[in-house]
């Protein structure tokens, strides 16, 4: 035998400690940033989703809207062509 002592001395087993801890933190944060971007993709598909949602009732709107100028004194408030469209909606 070599007669060295077989046993880890303080500086090898604290480097070994922080080795360890180095990759637990690495697997941590590659979870995280995997749940952080799943989540990302979620709120895309959500704005996404009210995008289009958005686009078809002002489509709607204006498809329900005045076809002719109408004179001021006349033209419908915006809260009654809301009520208007909400309506439609009702069926």
């Amino acid at each position: 035998m070599s007669g060295r002592n077989p046993r880890l001395n303080p500086l090898e087993s604290r480097k070994q400690l922080l080795l360890a801890e180095s990759e637990l933190n690495r697997a941590q944060l590659v979870g995280e940033w995997q749940t952080l971007s799943g989540e990302a993709h979620a709120l895309a598909d959500q704005a996404k989703t009210i995008t289009a949602i958005a686009a078809a009732l002002a489509t709607l709107v204006v498809a329900c809207g005045p076809k002719k100028p109408v004179p001021a004194a006349e033209k419908p408030s915006w809260w009654q062509t809301l009520l208007k469209v909400v309506s439609v909606f009702k069926g």
